[in-house]
């Protein structure tokens, strides 16, 4: 997303809240997470400039030392084993940068289908870790200790079904959270960690029922154990931030490194005899 257009729908933002009269701390809080949303694409830009740097600064060397070689008229084994390796390591280094700007660009338009949601405070959206976070308060979604979807969280994960089925070859992870407050003796839940995870499976099921393919969705439930980062739960609202369904735009086989050298000929550990009492 550009920088121009931030600052419009900042503006756009800022006069929005304006004549809804929404608390100055709430449109503070839009900026602020505008603000960090563009401080991270900001920083993936940089992490491509830099890919494109090393490549043009590879493809001058490779130029220079095939120079080299012709005037020299050298043609052993060596130098043409170490020109090949460079050739592969700047193809390499094109593809990354490639990829990169492909990851880019999914990236501002995902962002750009979510920002009606965002301003209207359904949602937020986070880059944690190079992954994309869709995060949408519980209180939105379900009553409170129940996993059943409200009606006033079924409109909007209906356009969060739209949004998600206009980006292609991607996978989603639906992720229940919880704060840390047991469960009262009434819930039909044993705990928290079954009430998670029947809030992500029936977000899940929703999204499924609404266009997202079955076989690009997967649920899970995390309890109180995986808090917002820098939240403990000290204070009702820290515990109201940790309520929360997160919908994770998970990376593609091809975004991640490449583990192969990793894999040995060693013969398989013969495992322990079975112990009979």
């Amino acid at each position: 997303m550009k920088n121009w257009q931030i600052g419009g729908f900042v503006l756009a933002l800022a006069l929005g809240s304006a004549a809804c009269g929404r608390p100055e701390e709430q449109y503070q809080a839009r900026v602020r997470e505008l603000e960090g949303l563009r401080n991270d694409l900001n920083a993936m830009t940089q992490e491509r400039d830099h890919l494109r740097e090393q490549l043009t600064s590879l493809q001058a060397q490779n130029e220079a030392m095939a120079a080299q070689l012709t005037r020299l008229g050298a043609n052993t084994t060596e130098t043409q084993a170490l020109l090949e390796a460079a050739r592969a390591r700047a193809a390499e280094l094109q593809r990354m940068h490639d990829e990169q700007d492909r990851r880019l660009a999914a990236f501002r338009a995902a962002m750009a289908r979510f920002q009606a949601m965002m301003a209207a405070g359904n949602l937020h959206v986070r880059i944690v870790r190079g992954r994309m976070v869709i995060d949408l308060p519980a209180g939105i979604l379900f009553q409170s200790g129940d996993a059943r979807l409200r009606a006033e969280g079924q409109t909007v994960l209906r356009q969060v079904a739209q949004a998600l089925t206009q980006i292609p070859d991607r996978d989603f992870l639906v992720a229940g959270h919880t704060d840390n407050q047991p469960l009262r003796g009434s819930s039909q839940f044993r705990d928290n960690w079954e009430l998670s995870s029947q809030r992500a499976v029936n977000v899940a099921r929703f999204l499924q029922e609404n266009g997202v393919a079955a076989q690009h969705l997967g649920a899970a439930g995390y309890a109180e154990f995986s808090p917002v980062e820098g939240n403990d739960n000290a204070t009702p609202e820290h515990q109201a931030l940790n309520r929360r369904v997160e919908i994770v735009l998970m990376p593609n086989i091809n975004e991640l490194p490449d583990l192969s050298s990793l894999d040995t000929d060693a013969p398989a550990t013969t495992p322990p005899p079975a112990h009979n009492p």
